[in-house]
């Protein structure tokens, strides 16, 4: 694709200057040296407009607001060989999308441009790609970590059993309490999901069993609690683990019985509702602590553990391309450079840190494909166990021999096989990078 650029400069050396100077990257160059000729055409046909400031007639800002008015999201670089803050601060609040002082050469115009016209090329492609409809949420990935956590999910779905869903922080633990609800036959029942963790301990219990008229100040309706409105559905407690020992002792007894009773009220309703709920602390940890009830942890008939990210990191890819898609950049591609500084990352963020990562990637990246430097700082490098410095290569390297270790359960004459290198070389880099069998005494 040839990109249009006009030219405006009552300098017709300048003119010249520029118009070689853009040609030699391939861009299809027109020159003007007056704004008000320039305005006669259709500027519509163009991608970015290049206009010097001190000009008789109109100047390069009066240009800017008419460019504005009439074509919006043309983009439009200034040029002045009189630069002063006042005239940058001028023309970047009018919205000249860059500023350039003269002399400038070849190429840092060049430079400019290119990233002028990424930047807008990033916008284009963002609008067209936005979804017209909202995708309900779903699990990505097809690696063999993976697929068996699917089996696992689909073999309790339909259950009534009580299911606490364990992982770290951004690994999706909500994302499953839906899909355990989806894939079940209470699909069309309520779907309740209560985040413990942000509503304080006083009200978390009123509005989990509801409340009668008078039960407390400022109770002056009944309310019916969370537990009842998910009858016959889910109902999901996010972050157990902060709920109060008192109160935990409350949801046991709702579990073991079914009854739910009003804050100040004496009647008991018996009801059926399927309770998630999920932890990103160590749950036995806790309860040998004697911050979470053991009884109650006896509760939950199913315990399932959600896999981080780095022990499936071959989903990478897939996993980005969703959220591009997801965040509407469906054609932005990532270089294999910038793919081997994600795979050598741990990702103690899990999806929602890659996510996090890929909008600030993608505001600080004017093009259409990601490279490692458009990435935060502490991907673009990894350190061994002792603690020297990894390139990318060497970091990808590192992740893909340990994968190998994992999967034969670290039988190294066939991690080696698997690698297509000998033992001798894989022992090599066993201790280069550190490794340690994870159940060695």
């Amino acid at each position: 694709m040839s990109f249009r650029i006009i030219i405006i400069d009552d300098d017709a050396v300048a003119c010249e200057f520029l118009q070689e100077a853009l040609r030699r990257a391939d861009y299809d160059v027109e020159a003007y040296t007056s704004a008000q000729d320039a305005l006669k055409a259709d500027l519509s046909c163009y991608d970015l407009v290049i206009s010097d400031i001190r000009m008789p007639d109109m100047d390069g800002l009066q240009l800017l607001r008419q460019i504005h008015q009439q074509w919006p999201a043309l983009p439009v670089i200034l040029m002045t060989a009189f630069g002063s803050l006042e005239s940058t601060m001028e023309a970047l609040q009018l919205g000249a999308w860059d500023y350039i002082s003269k002399p400038f050469s070849p190429d840092a115009i060049r430079n400019m441009v290119k990233k002028v016209l990424g930047m807008r090329e990033l916008q284009r492609h963002r609008s067209q790609g936005k979804p017209t409809t909202k995708e309900e949420p779903r699990f990505i990935g097809s690696s063999a970590t993976m697929v068996e956590f699917y089996k696992q999910l689909v073999r309790v779905a339909d259950a009534w059993a009580s299911v606490l869903i364990e992982g770290e922080s951004g690994t999706g633990k909500e994302l499953t309490a839906r899909s355990l609800h989806q894939l079940s036959s209470r699909r069309d029942k309520p779907f309740v999901v209560v985040h413990c963790g942000a509503i304080p301990d006083n009200l978390l219990e009123s509005e989990l069993f509801g409340y009668e008229k008078g039960a407390f100040t400022g109770a002056d309706h009944s309310h019916t609690g969370l537990l009842e409105s998910a009858e016959g559905g889910t109902i999901f407690l996010d972050e157990i683990t902060e709920m109060s020992t008192a109160l935990q002792g409350k949801l046991l007894r709702f579990m073991q019985n079914g009854e739910v009773r009003h804050l100040g009220g004496h009647g008991v309703r018996q009801i059926q509702v399927r309770v998630v709920a999920a932890a990103n602390r160590n749950i036995d940890e806790e309860t040998a602590q004697e911050r979470f009830r053991a009884d109650l942890l006896y509760r939950f008939v199913v315990r399932l553990h959600m896999p981080p990210l780095r022990e499936h990191k071959e989903d990478l890819p897939q996993l980005m391309e969703s959220l591009l898609k997801k965040m509407g950049y469906p054609t932005v591609r990532i270089s294999d450079e910038a793919m081997e500084c994600l795979m050598a990352y741990n990702w103690p963020g899990n999806v929602r840190e890659l996510e996090n990562v890929l909008q600030q990637t993608l505001l600080l990246s004017p093009f259409l494909i990601i490279l490692p430097e458009h990435l935060p700082e502490r991907m673009r490098f990894k350190t061994n166990a002792k603690g020297a410095s990894l390139t990318p290569l060497e970091g990808a390297e590192r992740n893909q021999i340990l994968q190998a270790l994992k999967t034969t359960e670290w039988n190294q004459s066939r991690a080696a096989a698997l690698l297509g290198i000998d033992r001798k070389t894989l022992r090599t880099k066993i201790q280069r990078y550190g490794f340690v069998r994870e159940d060695a005494s």
